[in-house]
């Protein structure tokens, strides 16, 4: 142990005589690992951030779309033409594997307390549909089955929605006006943030589903919705519950295989978007990675130069009893202490400039010990790989060659 650190003190001692070279030696590896630590960084905030919207979806989901219709020659999109009843929402929920359906009748109106007034996204739904979002009423009560049966006039406001309207007062309890219709605020709902689609979820009111049909919005046809939101009971299942849901609205809408809904699988949407994060960070890191080859190889570089400088050196340590073995253990401390040291350099670098970038921009960074861990063991090996071959020639010169050499 005493030689180890003997050597590390030779090692210490060599790098020292040439403090330049060895800091633009240590130059390669303290960009590298700063890369790497930043693209992780950015590259996991992103990934959090994805996954918090998913969470903040609800998982395990399907919305059945209503389907198009023609107007004068003009076919309409998804949701134009009254398809979908709640009775289908009914029979779905009645399907093996589905844990809730919730028929939804959305739409925007203009909503009013006292002298304020705001645009907002009006859901006509049932409790259901709380339970698919998986989304809490953090004050007050949510509205029950008895509140649809009756369609009475009750709410449940959002975050964005209540701020606009009441700013910093409790709205639980008050009444605000939608489209001259009174309605009292039941509870607020639990922030949404964001939804896939970069609309603010919180900027929402949800009503009872017959009272947007019958007193905000109206109805084509009695009993019919814009959509409906099945939730599976696990992710597994769905491409099950998928077939079922088609074969059985087939049957009761009668179209043979022309649909006339459109069904789209959110939960897939979600995980394409995390895979997409997953490559995105994968590839940062790759190329974050190509600056730690660039350094190693600049490490290799530097030590043949010492190798060659120091050959009468190493003729004499050779000649007063050195073993190859000692020789090619000095030389490969040499090249470890620079790789470590680069890399906590960087290290410390990485993290400055993700905090940076989330200062400057915004963007969500996580410093985890992963990129530590990982800089740090990739720096090691780094150092081991590039600086073995320069050891390895130092401890097989000839020591009679070596005394020779001017």
């Amino acid at each position: 142990m005493s030689m180890v650190f003997t050597m590390l003190g030779e090692a210490w001692r060599a790098m020292g005589a040439n403090r330049l070279r060895t800091m633009l030696t240590m130059l390669g590896m303290v960009i590298g690992v700063g890369a790497v630590v930043l693209m992780m960084s950015i590259g996991q905030g992103a990934q959090y951030a994805i996954k918090q919207t998913i969470s903040a979806m609800g998982s395990n989901l399907f919305v059945l779309l209503s389907g198009s219709r023609s107007v004068g020659g003009v076919r309409t999109g998804g949701g134009g033409n009254y398809t979908l009843t709640v009775g289908d929402a009914e029979a779905i929920a009645e399907l093996p594997g589905v844990q809730t359906a919730a028929p939804i009748h959305p739409g925007n109106a203009q909503v009013v307390y006292g002298p304020n007034n705001w645009n907002t996204s009006i859901i006509g739904t049932t409790p259901n549909y709380l339970e698919a979002r998986a989304w809490q009423v953090t004050a007050g009560a949510a509205f029950t089955s008895s509140d649809v049966r009756s369609a009475t006039r009750v709410a449940l406001i959002g975050k964005t929605a209540a701020q606009n309207l009441f700013g910093d007062d409790d709205p639980v309890g008050k009444t605000i006006r939608i489209r001259q219709s009174p309605f009292v605020i039941l509870g607020t709902l639990a922030v949404k943030g964001q939804g896939m689609d970069g609309r603010d979820q919180d900027d929402s009111i949800i009503i009872p589903l017959t009272t947007a049909q019958r007193q905000v919005f109206g109805s084509q046809f009695p009993g019919t919705v814009r959509m409906i939101m099945v939730q599976t009971a696990t992710q597994e299942i769905m491409p099950a519950v998928e077939k079922s849901m088609t074969g059985l609205l087939r049957q009761r809408h009668r179209t043979g295989m022309d649909d006339d809904f459109f069904l789209r699988n959110l939960t897939a949407a979600a995980d394409s978007a995390a895979e997409s994060t997953r490559t995105m960070s994968l590839l940062l890191g790759a190329i974050a990675s190509v600056s730690l080859l660039v350094g190693g190889i600049g490490i290799m570089n530097i030590m043949l130069v010492s190798v060659t400088e120091r050959t009468r050196e190493i003729g004499i340590r050779m000649a007063i009893g050195a073993r190859e073995k000692d020789i090619l253990l000095q030389f490969l401390l040499e090249a470890i202490i620079i790789s470590l040291a680069g890399c906590f350099i960087g290290l410390l670098l990485g993290i400055g400039g993700a905090l940076l970038v989330n200062a400057l921009t915004g963007t969500m960074v996580i410093i985890s010990g992963s990129s530590a861990v990982v800089a740090f063991g990739v720096a090691a090996t780094v150092g081991i790989f590039f600086g073995f071959y320069p050891a390895k020639k130092a401890a097989q010169l000839d020591p009679i060659e070596a005394l020779r050499y001017q």
